[in-house]
């Protein structure tokens, strides 16, 4: 099975991020709708297979892990059928670093792809709040989507940073690894095992949130979902959407930056940059001796 290079990765992801830099801003929205959708597809399915698993201290690891060995399928879906999201974006850096897009190209692109992520994935968690699947086992599921939207806003700010910054430093390797494969099979087993150990970890992804927590915020609308979360008055006053923004998507946010845009963008790109230049300027020869 052919694969690049580490170098030759570094050159393709400046290639892929100068060609998402230049994407409008209908198209910027559009395939971020996409990708927010996909992921938000891939969490509620996630939990639809584990909840059970999720609502016993005793069986809570294994339901992480169920969940994580379905939650890939977002990826998959945004790298194969083709979307922009936010998270994976930060290697638009790369792009910046080889002076091949302005730094407020990235930001533009960054605030849309956030955007359209945004609501994408608050739709598919309004249409699975519509659709009564909540109801699955008496409302237990119900029940543990508002558990989960609440544990998320009641992390400490620096704790949910660093969580964020964690998952994305594992989000961005997973994309540069399957950047290495050249086929379709190739990017699915990278995806599958490396986004197992990332959603199996615990870690905060802003664009996952977007989901869960609206879902939640939603199903705490319903009482007989809202009884089987055995949460009290005090924990279920901490969920709203105020906590939401505040406490959970902005320390995760930055956290997903600093992980996807430092650890792996930033970090890559100093030892790897000169053999990329001399890669390239070897091409350039070839092609012009074969002229």
């Amino acid at each position: 099975m052919e694969a690049r290079t580490p170098v030759e990765i570094l050159a393709y992801t400046s290639d892929v991020g100068l060609a998402k830099a230049q994407r409008n801003v209908s198209a910027v929205l559009i395939l971020g709708f996409f990708a927010g959708a996909f992921i938000a597809f891939a969490s509620g399915v996630s939990n639809m297979a584990a909840y059970n698993l999720l609502a016993e201290s005793s069986t809570y690891g294994l339901g992480r892990a169920l969940s994580g060995a379905l939650f890939g399928s977002g990826l998959m879906l945004v790298i194969l059928a083709g979307g922009e999201l936010f998270t994976g974006n930060m290697l638009i850096i790369i792009s910046v670093m080889d002076r091949r897009v302005k730094v407020m190209r990235m930001l533009w692109n960054w605030l849309w792809v956030y955007i359209g992520n945004f609501i994408g994935a608050v739709f598919v968690a309004w249409l699975m709040y519509s659709s009564d699947l909540f109801n699955s086992s008496g409302g237990l599921l119900g029940g543990v989507t508002i558990n989960i939207a609440t544990y998320k806003t009641a992390i400490s700010f620096q704790a949910a940073f660093i969580l964020g910054l964690l998952c994305n430093w594992l989000v961005c390797l997973i994309v540069w690894a399957a950047y290495a494969a050249k086929d379709v099979a190739g990017k699915v087993l990278v995806i599958f095992f490396l986004i197992w150990l990332f959603a199996t970890s615990g870690f905060e992804h802003s664009i996952a949130n977007m989901y869960y927590i609206p879902a939640g915020l939603f199903a705490k609308q319903n009482p007989a979902w809202l009884s089987m979360s055995y949460l009290s008055a005090e924990r279920l006053a901490g969920l709203n959407w105020g906590s939401f923004f505040i406490k959970n998507l902005v320390p995760v946010t930055l956290g997903n930056i600093v992980g996807g845009a430092c650890m792996v963008g930033v970090l890559y790109w100093f030892p790897l940059r000169k053999q990329m230049v001399e890669r390239r300027q070897g091409d350039r020869r070839k092609s012009l001796e074969q002229r």
